[in-house]
């Protein structure tokens, strides 16, 4: 592959078995300069062991993964090189700091002079570290640990990320700090692979999901497009009235066209099989029954319900 013509991450019919498990089967994907790729499946899917794969901690059994067009199979050093990786967990250095961990593999790249002290610079200012380069790495927070994480894994500014569960344990504004991290990194043109179990956050950062179970490739594509691929043609409706939900929740109930029925509060939602049209009359004819309606509204399929339909939940 010609440099710089192709996908910065390539997974090309990868395969690793180990004994008799197949651990990965046959999974090819691509993502391109500036995009985020969400990597989601249950547990022992095969994700982190692609993922090891691409940064060049494994080999595949069949097939290939390429880094920038370079193979991890046939040159892994300008492999790894082009790559930088984030593990699900890594461990803390006794007597070392943030400045030092993070110098220790500015070093480790190759990065020398005024080029290493302006990568370390840039990198603790974009992971907000600056303010903490002298604290004991052992006295930093699962947050501020996880910065750190990111930061050794862009220190040499890599154009491809490979980001195994980074969000795992993270409290809430720090999954946001770290989601608009992500954002800014795809900006700047890098190919980002992420992996999490926290599907609303992949929904909201990434260009393109793909899913993963007991070692193979389900579907690719945009959440968007999984949606419309894989969703059933049906329709949740939540529609709000005042006054008691009972009555409206029996009357939705009688319906054929109309399941699942769950109230709560003075809301009730339930899955509709019709069209826009069909809804449209669908709350006319609540209003027309005497129902007092404050809001009625389709509600958008989530990420979730898309790898609800279409793993099974089977592990190997």
């Amino acid at each position: 592959m010609k440099l710089g013509s192709g996908p910065l991450i390539e997974l090309r019919r990868l395969h690793r078995y180990f004994g008799q498990t197949q651990a990965v089967q046959d999974v090819s994907f691509e993502v391109a300069a500036g995009q985020v790729m969400g990597y989601i499946g249950p547990n022992g899917a095969g994700k982190t062991t692609s993922m090891r794969i691409l940064a060049t901690l494994d080999v595949p059994t069949k097939g290939d993964a390429f880094v920038d067009g370079f193979s991890v199979v046939n040159d892994p050093d300008r492999a790894r090189a082009r790559l930088g990786f984030m593990p699900d967990y890594f461990g803390t250095y006794a007597n070392v700091n943030v400045w030092e961990y993070l110098d220790f593999f500015a070093r480790a790249y190759g990065l020398r002079g005024k080029t290493r002290l302006a990568a370390l610079d840039y990198v603790m200012r974009f992971t907000g570290l600056d303010e903490l380069a002298e604290k004991p790495m052992r006295g930093l927070s699962k947050g501020m640990k996880q910065r750190l994480c990111l930061g050794r894994a862009m220190i040499h500014d890599p154009p491809v990320l490979v980001l195994d569960e980074p969000a795992a344990g993270l409290d809430p504004r720090a999954r946001i700090q770290l989601r608009e991290m992500i954002r800014q990194l795809a900006a700047q043109g890098k190919a980002v692979l992420i992996s999490s179990h926290i599907l609303t956050e992949l929904a909201e950062m990434c260009d393109v999901v793909a899913i993963i179970e007991r070692g193979r490739l389900l579907a690719v594509g945009s959440v968007e497009e999984m949606v419309r691929r894989q969703v059933r043609q049906q329709r949740r409706v939540s529609v709000q009235v005042l006054g008691e939900i009972a009555p409206v929740n029996a009357w939705l109930s009688s319906r054929p066209e109309i399941r699942q029925v769950h109230a709560n509060g003075n809301t009730a939602t339930f899955v509709h099989d019709g069209t826009v049209e069909a809804e449209a009359d669908l709350l006319a004819a609540m209003i027309d029954a005497g129902f007092r309606v404050a809001a009625f509204g389709s509600v958008a399929a989530t990420l979730e319900e898309v790898f609800m339909q279409v793993t099974e939940g089977r592990v190997q």
